[in-house]
């Protein structure tokens, strides 16, 4: 699922952090507001009614605490915190307010642009309908049951495999790199992610290509994997 159009409020006192992450979350096609103020922050909440929202604890009029307070007394808008305060206690503590997920600073923008999109992907809702078929019905993909079936058998995939394989199907004949099917499948990078893809694929292949040369999962050199199935009409 794409998150672009999605819109994100950041509310940082720090200058300098605020524009950095707006300008990483614009770079990934989302709207951002942004404000150092508590109070304000409240009040763009209930007005604009933004996707997700990136809240710092420490800010000059309303702590992010009461911030989170309050603006879950009026939205169930999903909230990731962003703080110097890095102890367990903290964490939870931030959890039991309400937050979705939480981030201690200093942190990589490119780790928090990574969860963002996590976040907004389990939010926003796929939309997803009825069985899609391909390649003239040799495979069946349905989302909202979790099945797939190959030459009118199920086949029974892991939570990855068949991840890979919606992320896939989706959008027939597109190239999706190794990093791009892991934040897709887990919704976030991490160690080893383009090796560990490699060994998802290899199982699911054995699991859904007939023998010999791949036919729906393909290889590009250099580029990552694609579909190799039309979509049925």
């Amino acid at each position: 699922m794409s998150v672009s159009g999605a819109t994100v409020l950041v509310v940082e006192d720090e200058r300098k952090i605020r524009e950095l992450v707006r300008d990483y979350l614009e770079r990934e096609g989302l709207g951002v507001l942004t404000t150092e103020s508590g109070a304000e922050a409240i009040s763009l909440a209930r007005e604009s009614e933004p996707d997700l929202v990136i809240l710092d604890l420490r800010l000059p009029d309303v702590s992010g605490e009461e911030v989170a307070r309050e603006v879950r007394g009026f939205s169930s808008v999903p909230i990731l915190m962003l703080t110097a305060k890095a102890s367990e206690e903290d964490r939870i503590h931030g959890l039991e307010l309400g937050a979705d997920d939480y981030l201690s600073k200093p942190f990589s923008p490119r780790e928090l642009v990574l969860r963002a999109q996590a976040i907004l992907r389990r939010t926003r809702g796929d939309g997803v309908g009825g069985p899609a078929f391909y390649g003239g019905g040799r495979l069946a993909v349905d989302e909202a049951r979790r099945e797939v079936g190959v030459d009118g058998s199920p086949v029974a995939l892991t939570p990855t495999e068949f991840g890979i394989l919606v992320a896939l199907a989706r959008v027939p004949g597109r190239v999706y790199s190794r990093y791009e099917l892991i934040n897709r499948v887990r919704g976030y990078e991490f160690e080893g992610y383009e090796r560990t893809i490699d060994s998802h694929v290899k199982n699911l292949r054995r699991k859904i290509e007939r023998p010999g040369a791949p036919e729906i999962v393909l290889t590009v050199l250099s580029g990552g994997y694609r579909l190799g199935l039309q979509r049925d009409p």
